[in-house]
């Protein structure tokens, strides 16, 4: 069943029947949305900024680009190493013979506390995955609630960012 669009944000991670992730989907989405296609009007090639900003040189694309993939590496081995650990605890779970209720609960404690951890890694990966596949479409930097640019200082200091200043203040007051 595909997924309902109710702001652009629901399309992350889910596959359509062809195989292709919905991520380049939503890259696609974002210049249908009202008030992105003045937004989209830059040169082939060319990332989004705010009026008054300097456009995205060459090198800073780049170093976008470097930075979410070293991102993304470094979060599949942290989730690969979590994986491991949780394997460990979930094997040893069942061995808690002898121990008291204080031993069990610092068990299920570590236990929830490397899911967690886990879920947070995955997340990360699957925004950084994102943010890679809105660079390659040329749609990187810009919002996907509203299309407009989010601005470049705002993807230089938080490059998986995928709404503007207004429209996350929007989102955090739900």
């Amino acid at each position: 069943m595909p997924a309902k669009k109710t702001g652009a944000k629901n399309v992350a991670a889910k596959e359509t029947p062809g195989g292709a992730s919905t991520a380049k989907r939503a890259v696609t989405e974002v210049a249908a949305l009202p008030g992105a296609r003045a937004a989209t009007a830059a040169e082939p090639g060319e990332l989004a900024v705010r009026p008054g900003e300097d456009p995205w040189s060459p090198e800073e694309a780049r170093q976008a680009r470097t930075a979410l993939q070293e991102e993304a590496e470094r979060l599949r081995a942290e989730i690969q190493a979590s994986e491991e650990a949780l394997s460990g605890l979930m094997r040893n779970s069942g061995d808690g013979a002898g121990d008291d209720q204080a031993d069990t609960g610092t068990k299920n404690v570590t236990r929830e506390h490397e899911m967690a951890l886990n879920s947070n890694a995955r997340e990360m990966l699957l925004q950084s995955e994102r943010a890679l596949a809105r660079l390659e479409a040329g749609t990187y930097g810009l919002c996907e609630n509203c299309g407009k640019p989010i601005g470049k200082a705002r993807m230089q200091a938080f490059p998986r960012a995928t709404l503007c200043v207004e429209c996350k203040q929007r989102q955090e007051r739900r």
